[in-house]
């Protein structure tokens, strides 16, 4: 697994007015907080976070966290949450967790679909429910991705959590058995599709709120 560097330097000042100083200069304020050590304010550069965020999936991502200023230091970390503009999309924030590389994490991992269902050839509808899963491993065992071979699914049959068998010390955290993806005949998802199309007079529709500015 290929690691990152992302500098970073300890910012003094904290709230909404440092922050958006700190955005004028090109900065973005940031958080470095873990199990085993004190929360830490920091800042790093935007154009550094924009280029790194076009090469990696951060959820998955193992990063060399270089503190230059102050004390020197460095961690292995990885990056919690990125907060952005809901209008301009601007990054606001960035929170960045100490990685123990000797204990199990919790990481977002991608799953991929390859080959074509016999269900799908023969008029069926493929129905993605998760995209996404939850896997506890060690940092140096995170997986680019889950992959789940559809070609043997008939109209009706579905895939469910507690078939994926993943290599090595990996395991997927799941209290109820739920559905992956689901080969259903075309007239159910006509079906399920009615319900969703009938709306509310006047209902208003969500709103994104803004991230912290800290």
């Amino acid at each position: 697994m290929e690691i990152h560097t992302l500098k970073a330097q300890v910012r003094n000042s904290t709230g909404k007015g440092a922050g958006r100083s700190l955005r004028r200069e090109g900065r973005i304020p940031a958080v470095l907080y873990g199990s085993d050590i004190d929360s830490m304010p920091l800042s790093v550069s935007t154009y550094d976070i924009e280029r790194l965020l076009k090469k990696i999936n951060y959820a998955q991502s193992l990063l060399k966290l270089q503190v230059e200023n102050g004390q020197p230091f460095e961690k292995t970390v990885m990056i919690k949450e990125v907060q952005r503009s809901p209008l301009s999309r601007n990054f606001l924030h960035l929170d960045l967790y100490e990685v123990n590389m000797t204990r199990k994490l919790t990481v977002t991992v991608p799953v991929v679909i390859i080959g074509i269902s016999k269900g799908v050839e023969d008029g069926g509808v493929l129905q993605i429910i998760r995209r996404e899963l939850e896997v506890n491993c060690l940092p140096t065992e995170i997986p680019e991705q889950i992959t789940i071979d559809i070609t043997d699914l008939e109209v009706g049959d579905s895939i469910h959590v507690d078939e994926i068998k993943l290599d090595g010390d990996l395991e997927i955290p799941f209290d109820t058995n739920f559905t992956i993806l689901t080969v259903v005949a075309p007239k159910a998802v006509e079906e399920i599709k009615k319900p969703e199309e009938e709306t509310e007079e006047g209902a208003e529709p969500e709103k994104e709120t803004e991230g912290s500015e800290d």
